[in-house]
């Protein structure tokens, strides 16, 4: 199961949580660890029996939490397609006010990449396509 994912900045300030408050271990974690790592080089922590597989891109950082069968070759995987969206979505690594700007969309890929606690989706043309806007009045 992915217990959580999180988008905080370069100064430790959380941009996007999802799921589970690991907020506090995963700024801490990434102060001491992300500084000189280049733009998605993966890094990963074992904390008891849970995975942490976390990246830096652009001015964000990128956390995944996982346990049980999302170990960390399952959560490389996860992050993958995670950045890989927000690339799509800002049309470049980010930078926070960029991130900031695409905000709802990039919450809406995240929806649909993981639901309840599962990868759902990893195809990118599938993610464009589930994130698309509608007009109120073709509902």
């Amino acid at each position: 199961m992915i217990l959580a994912v999180l988008f905080a900045n370069s100064e430790g300030n959380i941009l996007v949580e999802r799921w589970l408050h690991w907020r506090s271990f995963l700024v801490k974690l990434g102060a001491e660890n992300l500084r000189g790592v280049k733009n998605e080089e993966l890094l990963v922590a074992c904390h008891k029996s849970v995975y942490i597989v976390y990246t830096v891109l652009g001015d964000v950082s990128i956390y995944v939490v996982g346990k049980d069968e999302y170990d960390e070759l399952a959560l490389s995987e996860v992050i993958f397609v995670i950045t890989s969206a927000v690339k799509d979505v800002c049309g470049k690594p980010p930078t926070e006010r960029l991130f900031l700007d695409k905000y709802g969309r990039i919450c809406l890929c995240l929806d649909e990449i993981v639901w309840k606690g599962l990868l759902e989706n990893t195809e990118k043309d599938r993610i464009k396509r589930l994130i698309r806007l509608k007009p109120p009045t073709e509902f």
